[in-house]
């Protein structure tokens, strides 16, 4: 009997020992589930405390008129860009750099070289003309020139300083042939000109010395050839200011009334005019060829060489 109550003892203790071990197993078992579900609060809370509800000092602004203006603006630039051309005129770039062609130069230049006019000798203003001359050595040369009762005045003029630089007079009772066409050059010249323009003389019975016919800087030449200027093209004011053909015959009328009004003695009375080509007599013309691509005899914007 006794050995029946320990056995039972050592049954009850061996149970209670297994309970015990399973117990413990169990609590081992559950407290990794509890650590993973205390991180994931935790993780919770730091997302929470990362991504709060924005404050209302932070929300932005509601829109205002002016920034409504302005964001229709940005949204209507690009259908108004793409309207628009970039390609670039290279020969409206190039024409606008003449000073000729500054906002009041032009005005500014009439106005001084009509200072310049003698009423008594030359009388009154008739025509106002803005054109190029083109000397004996091809060289293009601005030239703003003046009809007027008496005179055909030549301006060279620096559009840039406002000022004239020299003037050259020339009695329209003394002009006796004026031609008219286009340009040729001899047959072993290596140069050529397009276009057309008007020649005047003064003196038909001088001819043009052989010391003044090689000298490219002489004055004393009998005659005077005019072209048209570039910025012929640019508009409708400056097509009639540049038309060398009417210049052509504004000068024959003055001229004829001229001869009328003061005859030379010696002289027949009366203009000559011819339709011819204007010869000039160069041939090779290196600086002239220079010159003329760079438009070296024009008051031009140039970068930093100036002109």
């Amino acid at each position: 009997m006794m050995m029946m109550i320990r056995n039972l003892d050592a049954i009850e203790s061996c149970r209670g020992v297994f309970w015990r071990a399973m117990m413990a197993d169990a609590e081992e078992a559950g407290a990794p589930g509890e650590e993973q579900q205390q991180q994931q609060q935790e993780q919770q809370q730091q997302q929470q405390l990362s991504s709060p509800a924005e404050p209302e000092e932070l929300q932005p602004p509601a829109p205002t008129a002016d920034t409504e203006k302005r964001a229709a603006e940005g949204r209507e630039a690009p259908s108004q860009s793409g309207a628009i051309s970039v390609e670039p005129s290279v020969d409206k770039f190039k024409i606008g750099r003449f000073f000729v062609l500054r906002p009041g130069t032009l005005n500014q230049a009439i106005k001084d070289v009509e200072a310049l006019v003698d009423k008594e000798l030359d009388g009154s203003v008739l025509s106002v003309w803005l054109m190029a001359e083109v000397d004996h050595w091809n060289n293009e040369k601005e030239r703003l020139t003046l009809i007027t009762d008496n005179s055909l005045l030549v301006f060279k003029y620096d559009f840039v300083m406002f000022r004239c630089e020299q003037i050259q007079r020339i009695p329209l009772n003394f002009v006796d042939r004026i031609s008219h066409g286009t340009f040729s050059f001899p047959k072993r010249s290596l140069l050529e000109r397009q276009g057309g323009g008007v020649r005047v003389f003064w003196d038909r019975l001088r001819e043009l010395s052989f010391t003044s016919k090689w000298n490219p800087f002489a004055t004393d030449l009998p005659f005077i050839t005019f072209t048209s200027h570039p910025v012929k093209s640019i508009s409708g004011s400056f097509a009639t200011l540049c038309d060398v053909q009417n210049f052509r015959e504004k000068l024959k009328d003055a001229a004829q009334k001229a001869h009328t009004m003061k005859p030379v003695p010696g002289k027949a009375n009366g203009v000559l005019v011819l339709n011819q080509p204007i010869v000039i007599e160069a041939y090779v013309g290196v600086m002239s060829f220079l010159g003329n691509q760079n438009k070296l005899g024009y008051s031009m914007a140039r970068g930093n060489l100036g002109f």
